[in-house]
């Protein structure tokens, strides 16, 4: 009689939710205790969008996050645009549904210790003047704190970074590279537009210190990427749901926490230029 009641009102499919959660992660753009309180809201908020068990795991590098996805220890991912273009390489199937209104046009922002005497120059031409200083990336895997400044610099000054400066690093995340440079322990580096801003307006940035001296060119960057057998995991219709959902997401508290005015529909050939590239510099097989 009670078994019949609960399965009138719909009620087993809680224990069937929370004993096949919906896991996602994130690139470790930022530090980890950051990351936490940035993707914890946005499980919650999927959770009760969709209607089961999400749970968000943090990975300690770019490359983690791809391993996890590749593994399906994860079936959802924000993604920066070249670990997105790795982790669908590796499942098939797998596709971007999601990407935030500024992603389309994404930007990086070439930063230097105040110490060095560079002016702020305009984006047309990358600054001559950084030949021969430190200089960090982020990642390894970064779009915005590798990829895609490596191109342009490349493009701009005609070789790699090995031969324009006096010693290439790579940081980690963004974070680390502003302080890097803050400290004066690289001279200059590059990491993405938002999350200088995030770390000016958290008061992480002395301005005495370090400041933009360049502007990239525009470029597709982050996205929500899936797995493709999510309908077969949770039911038919379930990554339409998901997209649907992301792209409904209007708290700016939640927003606030990718920094995003929204997010807009996203697909696989959003990001052809972002291959392009990566297998240009020989990143991508």
């Amino acid at each position: 009689m009670l078994r019949a009641l609960i399965l009138a009102l719909g009620l087993v499919a809680a224990p069937l939710a929370a004993a096949n959660p919906l896991v996602f992660t994130a690139i470790p753009d930022e530090d980890e205790t950051r990351l936490q309180e940035r993707f914890q809201k946005v499980a919650d908020y999927l959770a009760e969008a969709l209607e089961v068990d999400v749970r968000f795991i943090p990975v300690t590098s770019y490359a983690a996050s791809v391993t996890a996805f590749r593994n399906n220890q994860v079936q959802l991912a924000w993604f920066g645009g070249f670990t997105g273009v790795q982790a669908r390489q590796l499942v098939p199937g797998a596709r971007a549904i999601a990407q935030g209104v500024e992603d389309p046009q994404y930007k990086s922002y070439v930063i230097a210790n105040r110490d060095t005497g560079l002016d702020p120059m305009e984006q047309e031409s990358a600054p001559e003047a950084l030949r021969g200083l430190t200089f960090s990336f982020g990642s390894q895997s970064s779009t915005s704190g590798r990829l895609m400044p490596e191109y342009f610099l490349r493009e701009h000054l005609g070789e790699a970074p090995e031969a324009l400066f006096e010693r290439v690093g790579f940081s980690g995340n963004h974070s680390r590279t502003i302080s890097l440079v803050q400290s004066g322990a690289y001279q200059a580096g590059v990491v993405s537009y938002t999350a200088w801003e995030n770390e000016v307006e958290s008061g992480s940035v002395d301005a005495d210190r370090v400041q933009v001296i360049w502007e990239t060119p525009p470029y597709p960057d982050y996205q929500w990427t899936v797995r493709g057998d999510l309908d077969e995991r949770f039911g038919d219709g379930f990554t339409e749901r998901l997209q649907q959902a992301l792209i409904a997401m209007q708290d700016p508290e939640l927003l606030a926490s990718f920094p995003r005015s929204g997010f807009i529909p996203a697909d696989n050939d959003d990001y052809a230029m972002i291959e392009r590239v990566a297998t240009d510099l020989g990143l991508l097989d």
